[in-house]
């Protein structure tokens, strides 16, 4: 059962835009897409949240995520973190049911 994570991290001024753009120069995002398990490692700017991103990443099940979780990348985004002094939320969705009928007429 694959398993979203979104994390919004907030920063002062632009400290987290800074922070996803370190992760994706650095080569970190990409480290992370080759890990067993990831199907998706994304980040969006909100459009009227300055100061925050979110990121939106995907597993396979939580197996893989907390061998992401105990792998040596994940000090590196500690640092990371730590460096632009970002708090963050997070919120767990899995997905185990289709979408039903009564709601596809909603997509296009």
């Amino acid at each position: 059962m694959a398993l979203t994570i979104n994390v919004t991290y907030k920063g002062d001024g632009d400290n987290a835009r800074k922070f996803a753009e370190e992760m994706l120069s650095s080569g970190i995002v990409d480290e992370i897409r080759r890990e067993d398990g990831n199907l998706k490692y994304d980040y969006y700017l909100p459009l009227k949240e300055d100061g925050t991103i979110l990121l939106v990443d995907v597993w396979e099940n939580q197996e893989a995520l907390d061998r992401h979780h105990l792998s040596p990348i994940m000090v590196k985004i500690l640092s990371l973190r730590e460096k632009y002094n970002l708090t963050m939320t997070v919120q767990r969705f899995t997905d185990n049911s289709p979408i039903p009928d009564k709601d596809k007429q909603y997509i296009k």
